[in-house]
């Protein structure tokens, strides 16, 4: 029995002893899941899971410690507002991406984007060229008015109301017909600084396609 009892209490000791060693080994899987409801697991700390509890694995997939959040609220709060800031950089890229791929569908080569260019403004000139036919027809109706108006010359108060009132609708078509127009040219300019900034893009992206080519 007294052999017996050393070798139990041998045996306990050297237990005991293994202790800092297998916490000094470190080994095992970390698991958590995150704010997104995502199971992460990795052989170190989860940083995506810092603000709440992780489980350490052994081998075995059996719970070997529970490890506290590490974070403090306003640790915490930053963390998320960093991630926050990643995940709408990587979406931005994403979309970024996305858009430049689109332009090289769209725009092989830089003849098809003169010629888009070169389309879209001529549909503007066409609708500008047709409020300036407006607008000269207007001032050949007016030189009419104006004839009409000279014989009230030296008397204004006896022009009468129907000729008053040609002479008024004439002066807003006509400001019609200018505001328009000033659209119009407004247009214009915004047409070609979309196609330049696109051209400008796009020169960069042939450049990288062509490159490989080159090399």
């Amino acid at each position: 029995m007294l052999r017996l009892a050393r070798v139990v209490l041998t045996g306990l000791m050297l237990g005991v002893c293994a202790l800092p060693a297998l916490a000094q080994t470190g080994g095992g899987i970390y698991s958590c899941v995150d704010a997104k409801g995502r199971k992460l697991t990795s052989d170190r700390p989860i940083r995506e899971c810092a603000d709440r509890e992780q489980l350490l694995l052994n081998p075995s997939g059996t719970v070997r410690a529970v490890v506290p959040p590490s974070l403090t609220g306003p640790e915490r709060a930053a963390l998320e507002a960093k991630q926050r800031r990643e995940a709408e950089e990587r979406a931005r890229q994403a979309e970024e991406k996305r858009r430049e791929r689109a332009l090289l569908v769209r725009y092989p080569n830089r003849s098809v984007h003169d010629k888009e260019r070169a389309e879209a403004l001529s549909q503007i000139s066409v609708v500008r060229q047709a409020a300036m036919n407006r607008v000269k027809e207007l001032q050949r109706q007016r030189k009419e008015l104006d004839t009409e108006l000279e014989f009230y010359a030296k008397d204004p108060e006896k022009v009468p109301p129907s000729l008053r009132r040609l002479v008024e609708d004439n002066e807003k078509s006509m400001a019609v017909q200018e505001r328009f127009i000033a659209d119009q040219d407004a247009e214009m300019v915004r047409v070609n600084a979309r196609f330049d900034e696109e051209l400008q893009r796009l020169q960069q992206l042939w450049a990288q396609i062509a490159a490989p080519a080159t090399n």
